[in-house]
């Protein structure tokens, strides 16, 4: 374990690394002046170490799966910073956002800057180029009517535990699906085979972000490095939400319409620890970290054991 820990400090030390080398002009300082602030977060880079992960496991070329990172991690940053805006957040990778420090204008137009470059970068592989584009980009697509779906269900309390689970698959497994299949995809492999790998990266998200929700709530903004509360702020329908207004609906109105904003968010960690809501949205999230095991399982060309840890560091993250 020791050793894994290593090699994720360094594959997480070189996109870093490139991402600085990315050329980026020093005009117009309006657009480009943002985009460098954005890049130097200090990010997790869970979905590039996962592209290097899965390139290992393949041995795919590493400049390749490099470039594949980069473009994945700048897509990632460009759905943040827009998801910043409209969720009103102020913190990200331990920074004020780009809309806090600067205005919305700004944040909009480095945001569209940012997918701009995240192309430019994926245009540089040559094999399977197309299949790439096709798949990079029908990802972004569900990345955004993911985040439509989430302020579509904003203060909607009809919205449905298997609702919320689309929209996230969507939202956040969409991404994760990319990170897991586009190097085998730029390999050739068997279709078979990718599918696996969507399937991998989709139960991945799903926990990944069931388990982001529990944080949101748990954890602290220093121990995450954004900005927390706003979820619940905003009239969110994250899971926790949904299994608290669908088992007790009076009490959790009660608690919705009692409660100011200064006194929110503790009030409602109060009512999820008292009816374990808590312990039973955590294990909805293992449910899905352990799919993924299990597609992982039927992966059996490879050597899974990288991608196997992976899973554990991020089952059992604190932030």
């Amino acid at each position: 374990m020791p050793e894994f820990k290593d090699l994720i400090k360094f594959i997480r030390i070189e996109v870093n690394k490139s991402l600085k080398k990315i050329p980026i002009p020093q005009k117009p300082k309006y657009l480009y002046d943002p985009i460098r602030y954005s890049l130097k977060g200090t990010g997790k880079r869970f979905r590039p170490i996962l592209v290097h992960l899965v390139g290992r496991a393949n041995n795919i070329d590493p400049n390749v799966i490099m470039n594949i990172s980069l473009s994945i991690e700048l897509l990632h940053n460009f759905t943040l910073i827009h998801d910043d805006i409209m969720d009103k957040d102020t913190i990200r990778h331990g920074q004020k956002t780009i809309h806090e420090k600067w205005d919305e204008s700004s944040a909009i137009l480095s945001g569209d800057g940012i997918f701009a470059l995240s192309q430019i970068i994926l245009s540089s592989i040559n094999d399977n180029s197309t299949d790439l584009f096709r798949h990079f980009n029908k990802a972004t697509l569900e990345i955004c009517e993911g985040q439509a779906l989430d302020k579509e269900f904003e203060n909607n309390s009809l919205i449905t535990e298997k609702e919320y689970l689309d929209m996230i698959d969507k939202k956040t497994g969409a991404l994760l699906s990319i990170s897991a299949t586009l190097g085998p995809i730029y390999s050739g492999i068997d279709s078979s085979y990718i599918e696996h790998y969507n399937n991998f990266g989709r139960a991945l998200g799903k926990g990944f972000q069931i388990h982001d929700d529990l944080l949101e709530i748990t954890s602290s903004p220093e121990r995450m490095g954004k900005s927390l509360g706003s979820d619940l702020e905003e009239g969110k329908q994250t899971m926790m939400v949904i299994k608290a207004r669908t088992n007790y609906p009076k009490e959790w109105d009660n608690l919705i319409k009692s409660s100011n904003n200064s006194d929110l968010i503790k009030n409602c960690k109060t009512f999820f620890e008292d009816k374990n809501i808590f312990d039973k949205t955590g294990l909805m999230a293992k449910s899905y970290f352990n799919s993924a095991r299990k597609s992982l399982a039927k992966i059996d060309n490879i050597n899974t054991s990288e991608l196997l840890e992976f899973v554990n560091i991020i089952e059992k993250r604190a932030f």
